[in-house]
This record gives C-alpha cells, structure tokens and sequence, in this order.
C-alpha cells in the first residue's frame, strides 16, 4: 500500500502525520485490498469561512476509487470525520464486493 499524506499551506508535523495514519489503521483493517492512500491536509486562508481546516483523501481500492472530504475548525477533527466518512464506504464497497459471490439461480432450482 502506498500512503502519500501532504499539506497545502500547512507544514504536515510528524505528530500530525502520525495521527494520521494511526487513524487510517481503522480503514485498513475493515479492508484489506487498498493499494493506494493519498491525503491532502489543507488550510484555506479566508477568513469568513467558518470550516477552515480541510482534509481530503482520495483512496484506490481493488475494484474502485473511493473520495471523501472534510472541514472543520479543529484539522484534527477534520481528520476524525474524514476517517468516519471513509470507513463507511470502504465497508459499503466491501459487502457490494462480497455480495456478488452468491449462488446462482440454476443451483438453487436444482436442489
């Protein structure tokens, strides 16, 4: 798996970096099938936005590209939420995946 986490307007911190990823252990262990992780920690500078912290992720599973995005004031935060919103397509893309190995019609006509 390849994991790629960088900061626009922002300098990624080991301690932020590190969160990160113990966070994305989560995703990882729902589905085990991810080939590439690519995080985008940003800061928007306008100041009448009230979510200014944002993280985006862009993750290429077997089969599918899953996206989601977060903001919030706190990129900490940002970062929990965009880990709840992954974590639940990965386990939705998981059971569409399992769900088409289901027998076939003729099988059960048969029995």
């Amino acid at each position: 798996m390849n994991l790629t986490i960088s900061g626009h307007h922002l300098e990624v911190t080991p301690a932020l970096r590190g969160y990160v990823i113990q966070k994305l252990d989560r995703v990882m262990r729902h589905f085990d099938q991810v080939v590439d992780v690519r995080v985008l920690l940003s800061v928007e500078k306008q100041k009448e936005k009230e979510g200014r912290q944002r993280a985006e992720c862009n993750i290429h599973v077997k089969g599918s590209d899953l996206f989601a995005e977060s903001a919030h004031q706190d990129l900490y935060a940002a970062v929990d939420d965009l880990v709840d919103k992954l974590d639940r397509q990965v386990v939705r893309h998981k059971d569409r995946v399992q769900d088409h190995q289901h027998s076939s019609v003729k099988r059960e006509l048969l029995n």
